[in-house]
């Protein structure tokens, strides 16, 4: 059974695993609102984390929801090469969650959070019927020195234009089906594909060193990757409206081998289940070529995937892909 709860025992358990004051706080935390500290534009994100939608506690650890409720938040900051700076936090509690639960909840958000120099700003708690966690992120917009720009956009990709990877292509939709079918048990012999759906990496430092990089007439475009290739490159493209389309090359040399033994053990085709992904939180952008050779140098595990066309669709490894494929949270 679930301790003894109370709003102030909560409030205990969080001042345990968070500072009340961080340099990116003009006012420490406990008051009405939060008083922020920039020095330039901000870049902010918000997202809902939801049991039985975004996680399911049958199969993740309480450390590791803490953890991925904060990871999706900074993925985004990464995407706008921003700096992280704070975040605030609004939990919705069950009657079956206590202190334990949210013990570990805390210490795998506080891990992360230390680790980007992250601090909490405030909140709000309630009751729910289910374990919802709704967290909001901001960061400071980065990017080269006398540019005037000091974020990154996924929007204005050109034709010609060089598209490129920074992270795993379907590692997480694996590990996710791999837990869906047959719980944590399947860590052991599945580890990289669990690990990618459970405590996904946020590139936080790869969005900063492109957005430092940038060109000040054309930066590098880039996303995060969160809904799967096949549904965020039409994003990043801007279609059906923009006229552009993209060439991709991937091959299965380029993918991780435990997709690749999942994928040919159901009889399926690795590159599709890459392309329809889903939860990779890699980066995904285009720069033009003459970038390229600077971007590799300080980025060895960037990967080039393909190329802005003017064709108004989307080939994959030459045959032509669908536009209604990958992860939709109301499909």
């Amino acid at each position: 059974m679930p301790a003894p709860f109370s709003e102030n025992a909560i409030l205990a358990c969080v001042d345990k695993y968070f500072a009340v004051s961080h340099p990116s706080l003009l006012l420490a935390r406990g008051d009405d609102c939060a008083v922020l500290r920039p020095s330039g534009p901000l870049c902010l994100s918000t997202d809902l984390f939801l049991e039985d939608v975004h996680f399911r506690r049958s199969y993740f650890t309480p450390r590791e929801i803490g953890h991925k409720a904060l990871a999706v938040n900074a993925s985004d900051l990464a995407a706008c090469g921003a700096k992280p700076l704070a975040f605030t936090l609004s939990l919705g509690l069950p009657p079956d969650v206590g202190l334990e639960t949210l013990d570990g909840l805390f210490a795998g958000m506080s891990a992360l959070a230390e680790r980007l120099r992250m601090g909490l700003a405030g909140g709000d708690l309630s009751r729910a019927d289910k374990l919802c966690l709704s967290i909001t992120a901001w960061g400071e917009g980065g990017g080269r020195a006398g540019t005037g720009r000091h974020w990154l956009s996924r929007s204005g990709a050109q034709p010609g234009e060089v598209l490129f990877l920074i992270g795993d292509l379907g590692l997480a939709r694996t590990g996710f089906e791999l837990l869906e079918a047959e719980g944590r048990k399947t860590l052991e012999t599945w580890p990289a594909a669990c690990a990618a759906h459970l405590v996904p990496q946020p590139q936080v430092d790869a969005g900063q060193i492109l957005s430092r990089l940038g060109q000040a007439d054309h930066p590098p475009v880039l996303m995060d990757l969160s809904d799967g290739l096949a549904r965020d490159l039409p994003r990043l493209l801007g279609l059906p409206h923009s006229g552009l389309g993209a060439e991709l090359l991937i091959p299965e040399a380029m993918l991780h081998q435990e997709l690749v033994r999942y994928a040919r053990g159901r009889g399926r085709e690795p590159v599709r289940e890459a392309y329809l992904g889903g939860e990779d939180y890699a980066l995904l952008g285009a720069c033009i070529p003459q970038l390229l050779s600077s971007l590799h140098a300080a980025l060895p595990e960037l990967r080039e995937i393909g190329t802005v066309t003017d064709s108004g669709d989307i080939r994959l490894n030459g045959a032509l892909v669908g536009d209604d494929l990958g992860f939709d949270h109301f499909k």
